[in-house]
């Protein structure tokens, strides 16, 4: 049997929206599998699905850039250890000048970026000089890049949610307003056929349980499924969700009542996905001290 920590059981409630006990109870049935305990729950209550980009732990700023014509942009997300410092000039300046790095040199990945310069200065060794300044870790995790014939429109949330659209089509209010939809709704799809079938199967099994459970007639379980599928499908893709201005028309009809396209999309949440290290400094120093909870 797994141990079942405070953590386990905390991150579970995050993801579910449910009770401790009911979380700890999962984790318990699942034997610490965090992915098979969501879906027990999911099965039980009726849970809803989780968003990977709700889950932020590290600190950082979303850095960025759209060049004057529209036609180019970047994000990079650049980590430090504390919200503190992500709020000091000079790491946010350094944030801007790698989102214009990239998008006007176009590396392949982050250690062909941290080879190039800024201003004359080697990225690498100006990273460096900015750790030994500040006094804490700083990483540059994650880059996107758009040149388009098209129109870029960007959103930045404060500085820890960026957003890039590439529309055909439209204006720049219509744009702008996409982009603000997508921070707000954190899209993980597109549209539908983006879905990957792994995903779908893993919903359809979910749904098929808690519609067993129902006790209804086979035929209605086999629409109970359909129908739970498709609004989940809705909810994970841009075009199928509800338009955060006027939820009456979904953001696949806005387009088409402007007679525009969304060829795609970048969107970064500072420390989405990462583990952040919590630490109970009373057991630390209660360890130091040699006594025990």
């Amino acid at each position: 049997m797994a141990e079942i920590t405070a953590a386990m059981v905390k991150e579970l409630r995050e993801i579910t929206g449910l009770g401790m006990m009911e979380c700890k109870k999962a984790l318990v049935e699942a034997d610490g599998d965090l992915k098979k305990a969501e879906d027990l729950l999911r099965i039980k209550s009726g849970a809803k699905a989780s968003k990977a980009a709700s889950r932020v732990a590290a600190e950082g700023v979303i850095g960025a850039y759209l060049s004057p014509d529209a036609k180019l942009g970047a994000l990079v997300e650049l980590n430090c250890e504390t919200d503190f410092v992500a709020k000091n000039e000079d790491f946010v300046a350094f944030a801007r000048a790698l989102a214009e790095t990239v998008a006007r040199e176009n590396p392949a990945d982050v250690e062909a970026l941290a080879k190039l310069d800024i201003g004359g200065e080697n990225i690498e060794a100006k990273r460096q000089a900015l750790v030994q300044k500040i006094g804490e870790n700083i990483a540059i995790r994650r880059f996107a890049r758009i040149q388009t014939d098209a129109r870029l429109s960007q959103y930045l949330h404060g500085s820890k949610i960026g957003v890039l659209v590439e529309l055909e089509g439209g204006d720049d209010e219509l744009g702008k307003d996409l982009a603000m939809h997508i921070a707000f709704a954190k899209p993980q799809f597109l549209s539908k056929e983006q879905v990957s079938p792994e995903v779908v199967e893993r919903e359809r099994e979910v749904l098929a349980a808690r519609a067993a459970e129902s006790g209804k007639p086979a035929e209605i379980v086999a629409k109970m499924i359909e129908g739970g599928l498709n609004k989940f499908l809705n909810e994970i893709t841009l075009l199928g969700q509800p338009f955060v201005k006027d939820d009456k028309v979904t953001v696949e009809k806005l387009l088409a009542n402007r007679k525009a396209k969304l060829r795609s999309y970048k969107f970064f949440v500072v420390g989405e996905g990462i583990e952040k290290k919590t630490t109970d400094f009373a057991a630390e120093v209660m360890a130091q001290a040699g006594v025990s909870k």
